[in-house]
């Protein structure tokens, strides 16, 4: 057995890099460079924290934890996204760290402090396989976070939890999973969380809190956040104007979704901010349809709900498009109608209105018009082809937080109301499988909302205009 386990540990390093020997040294040779200079400031984080003490009673304590690195298959990570709470107060894009934020200044080591963040440290071996991390001083220097410690010292942190009034915390627990070559990963950090609050009295430690104080927070975008989430949107519709172009019977799902991401990619977008909807004929009324393997035919319709991701913020925008250029009588009946109900929504999309005014307008204008159509016979069978909300809000999540009450101004949200007739309804079936959803993301203003993503014709005659030109994508 100790034959096997010396092999097994030898193969590791060989491996992983476990048995390099680099030099200490060598951890201040590399660096984490930034090839961007338009990420959220230092100053921005700064002044996110200082509003959430403002937020926080006197005597409290908010713990949060950045995400756990998810395994996609076997030694095969996700490549690594970080939770937005955690990203938002501190701009730390690593995994493996913790921050804390008093709403009163207290000790740690000596010193008093309203803030602290226990991060990795630097570790040779392992920055040559996965690039270079921060450490102590990286962050210290990068964003400006008053105490700064390693993580390794979580675990001795001599911090009496019971005697704040108030403790909440955040920890993603989906995914979680132990390395056992790492005492410092989540999985630890979040042990060594319940041994340290294992002593505070249950009725301190409320978690709702958390969710309520950062939702305000969220929910109003500052300057510099809208300029981030403004690049998004145009990534975006630079994807959606491409694909109108591009787009023609015979092609894939997939291959559309191909054209999305790459001018997501070629424009700037780290990511898609979720896995892009290109659902077409009968799965034009799957909502969060994500197969993309359908072949489509000319007398389909594509729901494309797509969002590219810049630095954290993502877009969503969603356009419905006929495959070979022009919509059909019934198609134009149904897109026509979401249109006017869309138009409806935003319209209601004003400061100190509900959050739900858009959806009674536009619900309103569906439920007429399909009885008109002769689709359905009382308002109350719209939910049979309108089955979601019409707006959700938008930022660091495409599903972001928010309050949920009186409309801000500088909140953003998506009007998106749809009609999805599946085959087989109860109706005519000339109304079968079309499936139509148009969404736009709209800024709260004083002077009224403003259309961030109005670059993507809405109109059919726009639309069908627009898909006789040629792409620069060829098949």
């Amino acid at each position: 057995m100790k034959q096997f386990l010396a092999f097994f540990f030898f193969i590791c390093s060989l491996s992983y890099g476990f048995g390099q020997n680099l030099e200490s040294s060598k951890v201040n040779e590399i660096k984490v460079e930034l090839y961007e200079n338009d990420f959220l400031t230092p100053e921005f984080h700064k002044r996110k924290r200082d509003e959430l003490r403002k937020l926080m009673p006197n005597n409290s304590v908010a713990i949060f934890f950045s995400n756990p690195v998810r395994n996609r298959s076997n030694d095969v990570n996700y490549e690594y996204h970080q939770d937005p709470n955690f990203y938002y107060l501190t701009g730390i894009r690593e995994p493996n760290t913790i921050l804390m934020v008093f709403s009163n200044p207290i000790q740690i080591n000596g010193k008093f402090t309203n803030e602290v963040a226990f991060v990795q440290d630097r570790n040779p071996d392992a920055e040559v396989w996965d690039g270079s991390r921060l450490g102590i001083e990286g962050v210290k220097e990068r964003f400006k976070i008053n105490t700064v410690l390693s993580n390794k010292e979580f675990k001795n942190l001599q911090l009496n939890f019971d005697k704040f009034d108030l403790i909440t915390y955040s920890i993603v627990t989906e995914g979680l999973k132990d390395n056992p070559f790492d005492k410092e990963d989540m999985y630890n950090l979040r042990q060594q969380l319940e041994a340290h609050l294992f002593k505070a009295k249950d009725e301190k430690i409320k978690r709702r809190e958390f969710n309520v104080w950062m939702a305000k927070l969220r929910e109003i975008k500052d300057k510099e956040e809208l300029v981030l989430l403004q690049k998004a949107i145009d990534i975006t519709c630079l994807a959606q104007v491409e694909l109108m172009k591009a787009i023609k019977p015979g092609m894939t799902e997939y291959q559309s979704e191909a054209i999305v991401e790459f001018i997501f990619k070629l424009n700037g977008a780290e990511y898609p901010g979720f896995p892009s909807i290109q659902g077409s004929g009968q799965n034009s009324c799957v909502l969060h349809y994500q197969t993309n393997r359908k072949i489509m035919t000319g007398d389909n319709l594509l729901v494309s709900d797509v969002g590219a991701e810049y630095h954290g913020y993502t877009a969503d925008v969603t356009r419905t498009i006929p495959v070979n250029g022009k919509f059909s009588e019934e198609q134009a009946l149904i897109y026509n109608l979401v249109l006017d109900a869309q138009n409806a929504g935003i319209e209601a999309a004003v400061v100190g209105g509900s959050f739900w005014d858009p959806n009674v307008a536009a619900t309103t204008v569906l439920s007429q018009g399909l009885m008109k159509l002769g689709v359905i016979k009382t308002p109350l069978e719209l939910k049979r082809y309108f089955m979601h909300g019409t707006s959700h809000y938008l930022g660091l999540d495409v599903h972001d937080i928010g309050t949920y009450g009186k409309l801000t101004e500088n909140s953003v949200i998506t009007v998106e109301p749809g009609i999805y007739i599946p085959e087989n309804s109860p109706c005519d079936p000339k109304w079968w499988n079309i499936g139509v959803r148009i969404e736009d993301d709209i800024l709260i203003t004083k002077q009224g909302p403003v259309n961030l993503s109005d670059c993507i014709p809405r109109a059919i005659q726009e639309i069908e205009q627009l898909m006789k030109e040629e792409s620069f994508i060829k098949q």
